[in-house]
C-alpha cells in the first residue's frame, strides 16, 4: 500500500485553516486524485489555545515552526507563517535542510529570498512551490514552467491586487483620497503592503533576470490624487496599478 503524503503547516491564519479545512473535508477527493492518502501529522501556530473552529487535536503540535520542518513524520512542509524574515524564512530553510519538499504562499520571503530557497532544494533534490503566492492561486507558475516549458518568456504583465484595485475604484467613485481609503482598508483587516512583491517572485520562475525588489522601478499610488484618477472616467476608462516585467526590467506603474 502507497504510504501516506504527511503535511506540516505552519501558520494557521485563514490560509491555514483552509488548508486544514480542505484536507479534513475532502480526504476522499484527495487521495483518488493524487493516487495516494493525504494526511497532516503536525502543525504549528502562535497561540495553541486560539479557537479555530475546527479540531486540531489528532495533530502533533509545535509551538516552534522549525522544530515541526524538522520532524521525522513530516513529508511536505507547508509555511503559511509569513513575512520575509524570522520563522517563516528560518522554518523553510530548516524544511530544505531536512530534505523535506516545502510549499509556502508567502510572497515577500519568495521576493526577497526565492532564487536563494529554490537554488538549495534544487541542490538537495527537493520541490518548493509556490503557486498559491502568485496571481491569487491562478495556476500561472504551472503554466510557464510546464505547459509553455519550450517557450522564451520575455515579458509578464499583471494588474496588482485586489486591496490596490479598491482603493483605485473608491477614489475614481467618491473622489476620496489615498490615505482615507488606506487607512479604511488597514481596519477592514485586508489592507497589503502595495508592492511589487508578486512580480518579483513571478520572475524569478522565467529565463528573466529579476532584480531584488528594492531595485526594481516602482511608481506608488499613494502618489496619485482624486483628481487624476477621476480622469480616466471622463474618457469611460478606469485606473488600474499595472506591473511589468522583461528580460531586464520590471517596472509597477498606474495606467
Amino acid at each position: 500500500m502507497t504510504q501516506p503524503l504527511r503535511l506540516g503547516i505552519a501558520g494557521l491564519g485563514t490560509v491555514g485553516m483552509g488548508v486544514v479545512k480542505i484536507i479534513q473535508q475532502k480526504a476522499e477527493i484527495l487521495a483518488t486524485r493524487s493516487g495516494q492518502e493525504v494526511v497532516i501529522t503536525a502543525v504549528s501556530a502562535r497561540s495553541r489555545d486560539k479557537d479555530r473552529g475546527f479540531d486540531l487535536s489528532a495533530y502533533a503540535w509545535e509551538d516552534d515552526p522549525v522544530r515541526l520542518a524538522s520532524r521525522d513524520d513530516v513529508d511536505v512542509f507547508i509555511e503559511l507563517i509569513g513575512g520575509s524574515e524570522g520563522p517563516a524564512l528560518d522554518a523553510t530553510q530548516a524544511a530544505i535542510a531536512a530534505g523535506k519538499d516545502v510549499i509556502t504562499a508567502n510572497k515577500a520571503m519568495l521576493a526577497v529570498h526565492g532564487q536563494t530557497l529554490a537554488q538549495a532544494a534544487e541542490d538537495r533534490q527537493k520541490l518548493i512551490r509556490f503557486e498559491a503566492a502568485v496571481a491569487g492561486g491562478i495556476p500561472v507558475v504551472k503554466a510557464l514552467t510546464e505547459g509553455l516549458a519550450g517557450n522564451q518568456i520575455t515579458r509578464i504583465m499583471g494588474v496588482m491586487n485586489g486591496t490596490c484595485n479598491y482603493i483605485l475604484t473608491q477614489m475614481q467613485a467618491t473622489g476620496r483620497d489615498y490615505e482615507a481609503l488606506f487607512e479604511e482598508c488597514a481596519e477592514l483587516a485586508f489592507s497589503k503592503l502595495i508592492q511589487i512583491l508578486m512580480l518579483a517572485a513571478l520572475m524569478r520562475v522565467t529565463n528573466s533576470r529579476c532584480w531584488p525588489p528594492s531595485r526594481l522601478a516602482r511608481r506608488s499610488i499613494s502618489r496619485l490624487s482624486s483628481w487624476k484618477v477621476s480622469a480616466p472616467s471622463r474618457s469611460k476608462t478606469s485606473g488600474k496599478l499595472r506591473i511589468w516585467g522583461t528580460a531586464s526590467n520590471c517596472w509597477a506603474w498606474h495606467k
